[in-house]
C-alpha cells in the first residue's frame, strides 16, 4: 500500500494529541492522529473525567449524610457502587465520542493502530487490517503515560490495583492500602473513604500532597485524618504477602517494618511515559527515565519531531498538555509563540476537601531567593462558604516584596479549583498586588477570600 502523506502527524489522541490536530487543522492543515486505544486518551477514558464523576457521587452521598445540618431530611442515605461506576463510564462514553466528533468535524484522518517511527517523517502504523505507513515533515509524540509499577508490588486487577482498576472496581473494598499520596492516590482514598472504607494512605515523603505548599498539606492531613483516614508520612510499603482475602503490607516506619492486613490495595506511586515500541532510540531521541527530553517549544532535537504532554515530562497535566498542543501546531505553521511554563500551570486534587495550586510555594520562593510576603485568609471568615456550610480551608498567596509581583497562590476548601484560575489569569497578565487589590470581587462569593488574602499579605485584610 502506498505511503500517505500528510502535513503533520500526530502519535496518541489523548487531550495533547487531539487538541494539536483540531488546532493543526484550523491552520490549514492535513492532519492525521494515531491512536491504539481510546479517543481522548487516558484522561478522558481512564483519568480526569471518570475519577471527577466518581467524586462527584461521593461528595453528593457526603452532602445527604448531612442533610439535618440544612434543615432536610433523607431519610437513611445509601449507595449502589455497581449504579456510580456507570455513571462514571457512561460520562466518559460522551466525552470520548465527542472527541470522535471534533476531529472528524475538522478534517482530520483518524487511524487507529499501534505507531513505530522506523525514519524520520514516517510513521508505521500496525492496524487490524495489516500495515500503513504515513508519511509527514513534522510529527508530534503525544503518547501519554501509564502507571509506574514498583517491584512486588505489581497490580493484579484483584486484590492489588492501579486507578484503572480501581475506577472499575471487581469488589467494593473493606479495608484500603493506598500507596501514594499525590493527586490520584489522594483522590481514590478520599472516594473510597466518603462511602465508608477503612482507608490507610502510605507516602514515602515527610507529608501527603508533597508537592504542595506545606501549610496546604498539613490542613489536608488534619481534614482526613478528621475524616477517618490513618495518614502514613515517611513511610514505605517494602512488601506485599497475597493469600485469600487479604493482603498483608510490610511498611517501614522509623526505621521499623510493621506488617498491616488489608483486602485491597492502590499502587498509586507515580507514572512511566509510554516510550516503547515507537524507535525512539534508533531516531537518536533523547530518554529520561522513560520520558522524551524537549526543549522549551517541545523539540526533541530531531527536526520535525516533537513531544507533548506526559511524555515529555512534568508537570503531568491534562491541561499543559493541551495547551502544548496548541503551541506546537502553531509553531509549526510559522505563528509566533510562548512557551508553557510549568510555573504558571495550576494543579488542582479533586479530593475532600479540594486542594489547588499555581507558582512557587512560600518554601520554594524562598529557595529561589525572592524576598516574600505572604498572605492567607480562611474560609471561616467567608460569608458564603459558612452559607454553603464549608468552613473549614485557607487561600494563601505568595508575593515578591520588591515588585509585588503575585508569586504563587495555594488553596484547600470546597470549589478551590475553580477559584484557582483567577490567580491563573492574574500571573498570566502579570498583575501584581495592587491590580488584585483594586480589583471588585462580587458579593458574597468565595472568591471574596481571593482578594481577602492579597490584601492580608500587605496588611490590610478587612474581615480578620
Amino acid at each position: 500500500m502506498a505511503a500517505k502523506t500528510f502535513d503533520l502527524i500526530i502519535v496518541g489522541a489523548g487531550p495533547g494529541g487531539y487538541v494539536a490536530a483540531i488546532r493543526a487543522a484550523q491552520l490549514g492543515m492535513n492532519v492525521a492522529v494515531v491512536e491504539r486505544e481510546h479517543l481522548g486518551g487516558i484522561c478522558l477514558n481512564w483519568g480526569c473525567i471518570p475519577t471527577k464523576a466518581l467524586l462527584r457521587s461521593a461528595e453528593v452521598f457526603h452532602l445527604m449524610q448531612r442533610a439535618d445540618e440544612f434543615g432536610l431530611s433523607a431519610g437513611k442515605p445509601g449507595f449502589d457502587l455497581k449504579a456510580v461506576v456507570a455513571r462514571s463510564r457512561k460520562v466518559s462514553k460522551q466525552l470520548a465520542a465527542g472527541v470522535g466528533h471534533l476531529l472528524k468535524k475538522n478534517k482530520v484522518t483518524v487511524v487507529m493502530g499501534q505507531a513505530h517511527l522506523p525514519a524520520r517523517g514516517v510513521v508505521s502504523v500496525k492496524t487490524d487490517k495489516g500495515s500503513q505507513e504515513l508519511r509527514a515533515p513534522h510529527i508530534i509524540l503525544a503518547t501519554g503515560a501509564r502507571a509506574r509499577e514498583l517491584p512486588g508490588l505489581e497490580a493484579d486487577g484483584k486484590q492489588v490495583w492501579t486507578y484503572k482498576h480501581a475506577l472499575n472496581p471487581p469488589h467494593m473494598p473493606k479495608k484500603l492500602l493506598v500507596i501514594g499520596s499525590g493527586a490520584i492516590g489522594i483522590e481514590f482514598a478520599s472516594f473510597y473513604n466518603a462511602l465508608g472504607v477503612d482507608v490507610t494512605v502510605v507516602e514515602v515523603m515527610d507529608r501527603v500532597l508533597p508537592v504542595e505548599d506545606a501549610e496546604i498539606s498539613a490542613l489536608a492531613k488534619k481534614a482526613f485524618v478528621k475524616q477517618g483516614m490513618a495518614i502514613m508520612e515517611k513511610s514505605m510499603v517494602k512488601q506485599l504477602d497475597r493469600a485469600k482475602g487479604k493482603v498483608t503490607a510490610h511498611i517501614e516506619s522509623a526505621g521499623k517494618v510493621a506488617k498491616h492486613d488489608f483486602d485491597t490495595v492502590i499502587s498509586a506511586v507515580g507514572i512511566v511515559g509510554n516510550v516503547e515500541s515507537l524507535g525512539l532510540e534508533a531516531l537518536g531521541v533523547k530518554l529520561d527515565r522513560t520520558h522524551v527530553v524537549t526543549d522549551e517549544f517541545c523539540r526533541t532535537g530531531i527536526e520535525g519531531l516533537y513531544a507533548i504532554g506526559d511524555i515529555a515530562g512534568a508537570p503531568w497535566l491534562a491541561h499543559k498538555a493541551s495547551h502544548e498542543g496548541v503551541m506546537v501546531a502553531e509553531m509549526i505553521a510559522g505563528q509566533k509563540v510562548h512557551p508553557v511554563k510549568a510555573e504558571s500551570i495550576a494543579g488542582c486534587t479533586y479530593c475532600q476537601p479540594q486542594v489547588a495550586s499555581v507558582g512557587f510555594s512560600e518554601a520554594a520562593a524562598i529557595e529561589a531567593g525572592y524576598k516574600v510576603k505572604v498572605g492567607r485568609f480562611p474560609f471561616m471568615g467567608n460569608g458564603k462558604a459558612i452559607a454553603l456550610g464549608e468552613p473549614e480551608g485557607m487561600v494563601k498567596t505568595v508575593f515578591d516584596a520588591a515588585t509585588g509581583e503575585l508569586l504563587g497562590a495555594h488553596m484547600i476548601g470546597a470549589e478551590v479549583t475553580e477559584l484557582i484560575q483567577g490567580y491563573v489569569v492574574g500571573r498570566t497578565l502579570e498583575t501584581t498586588e495592587a491590580e488584585l487589590m483594586h480589583t471588585v470581587f462580587p458579593h458574597p462569593t468565595l472568591s471574596e477570600m481571593m482578594h481577602e488574602s492579597v490584601l492580608s499579605a500587605y496588611g490590610r485584610a478587612i474581615h480578620i
